[in-house]
């Protein structure tokens, strides 16, 4: 891929070591990228030269990360992952509410933002192009069966019913409540902390068949989302 054709990511932080970090990590991983120090400069740049996708601190000098993700979303789409140190339930929430795509707290693995930039960017090519390519992860219900690319996964019946729940609405946020109740089918009493114990199972084996996928997102204080492709039922 030419440099021209790599995506460009704008990074706004005004913490020059964090920015750098991100920097470095994002260029190893071929992406471009762009870095602004401040809020009130974001709206000139992205109108001159839009980028793919924004990396948004949430307390920035000139104006507030909130303040830009609105202003953004009145004429443009362009994925918004916010970045902050706030953890404040209410805090996410906003930050989705408003049209961030994603939400990253600190302090933060940088591998995990590149994960995390991958993924949307595939999301939002498939998006663009509007015909999703054929998922990795195939869905037999019928056989109580599941593989990703080809190789099969040895799933309990728990595991499977959940990784079913999960990739059949990828990006949704499902509490552990919910994820319970598609989890047994005979009513027995478990708490809360079972799903951890197979998330945690499901997760490796996955991660066994593709290291480099991220497969299964835990959002704090929410529950766990699905991050690759739809699943295929069949």
């Amino acid at each position: 891929m030419t440099e021209i054709n790599m995506p460009l990511i704008l990074i706004v932080e005004d913490e020059p070591k964090i920015a750098q970090l991100m920097i470095d990590y994002l260029q190893a991983a071929s992406y471009r990228t762009h870095h602004l120090a401040r809020g009130d400069e974001v709206l000139a740049f992205v109108k001159q030269t839009p980028p793919d996708l924004i990396l948004l601190d949430l307390m920035l000098p000139g104006l507030d990360g909130l303040s830009v993700c609105r202003e953004l979303r009145r004429f443009s789409e362009l994925p918004i992952v916010m970045v902050t140190a706030k953890i404040e339930e209410i805090d996410r929430l906003l930050g989705l509410e408003i049209g961030a795509d994603d939400y990253i707290c600190k302090p933060f693995s940088p591998r995990e933002v590149v994960a995390r930039v991958k993924t949307i960017l595939r999301r939002c090519q498939r998006s663009q192009e509007d015909a999703a390519p054929s998922s990795p992860l195939l869905v037999n219900e019928a056989r109580f069966q599941a593989s990703w690319a080809g190789k099969a996964l040895d799933l309990t019946p728990a595991e499977f019913r959940l990784l079913k729940t999960l990739a059949q609405e990828p990006g949704k946020v499902f509490s552990r409540e919910q994820l319970l109740n598609h989890l047994y089918d005979d009513y027995r009493v478990v708490t809360d902390r079972t799903i951890d114990s197979h998330i945690k199972n499901l997760r490796r084996k996955l991660e066994a068949l593709d290291a480099d996928q991220p497969f299964i997102r835990a959002v704090y204080g929410m529950g766990y989302r699905w991050e690759a492709d739809a699943c295929r039922l069949i």
